[in-house]
């Protein structure tokens, strides 16, 4: 593991939000990242310290995810209302593929060390 912190810290929001069993089969089996921002947006944790996360997350390499987007792309951040810096979704902008929505994106946690 790449990033323990950071995926402690994700496996515990998961925990939360959705419960131990639902949580681990998330983690095995997958989920869009709209479903890990929510729970990490209900989770008890300032809004920039999750969104950091959810960079982290897309760029340690402790999560397959996807579609691949390349080597070259942006997060583009959506914002409560004008003028504000609460966040609440994200999308990939890349120039192969337009903008990737956080529901089109998939996340799997990388079991092994490869």
């Amino acid at each position: 593991m790449r990033d323990a912190d950071t995926v402690a810290r994700i496996v515990d929001a998961l925990r939360a939000v959705h419960g131990d069993d639902i949580a681990r089969v998330m983690l095995k089996d997958g989920l869009s990242l709209d479903v890990m921002i929510d729970a990490l947006l209900l989770a008890p944790m300032k809004n920039h310290d999750a969104i950091k996360l959810i960079t982290q997350v897309l760029t340690h390499g402790d999560f397959v995810v996807r579609p691949d987007f390349g080597p070259l792309w942006n997060l583009k951040y959506f914002y409560d209302r004008p003028k504000s810096l609460h966040v609440i979704d994200v999308c990939i902008v890349t120039r192969d593929h337009g903008a990737i929505a956080s529901t089109d994106i998939h996340l799997r946690l990388r079991m092994d060390d490869n």
